[in-house]
């Protein structure tokens, strides 16, 4: 799992795929978002990504009843929701090739100590 601080700036999309696949309300997003991979989120802070998704008019929500409780916001995706979700699955895609390739790099990289002060050949240390 990741930290929710390492992915502070991707919860748009992260939300914005979870409202995708099924609508639903605050908490019950911050708790999908552990099928993400994605933990320790701060309520706070998905409530306002989730206010500002609303704001650019990318999601909209409903005041929905329950007898089990009070009443809470339900947030569905909007077609203007829908093409940003698409820039934004465009934008990871490339963003996981670049991931990739640095991963591919570290696994080839000679990792063996060879006397240098911090153990790794090639490297140097500024005075």
């Amino acid at each position: 799992m990741v930290d929710g601080s390492e992915t502070r700036g991707l919860l748009h999309p992260f939300l914005l795929l979870l409202i995708c696949e099924q609508p639903g309300h605050g908490y019950e997003l911050i708790d999908r978002l552990g099928c993400l991979g994605v933990s320790g989120v701060e309520p706070g802070h998905a409530y306002r990504v989730l206010r500002n998704l609303e704001r650019e008019r990318l999601v909209v929500s409903t005041w929905v009843t329950s007898d089990a409780g009070p009443a809470r916001r339900r947030y569905e995706l909007t077609r203007e929701g829908h093409a940003d979700l698409e820039a934004w699955m465009a934008r990871l895609a490339r963003l996981r090739e670049v991931l990739d390739s640095c991963l591919l790099r570290w696994s080839r990289a000679d990792r063996a100590p060879s006397g240098s002060p911090n153990g790794r050949r090639g490297s140097y240390t500024v005075s």
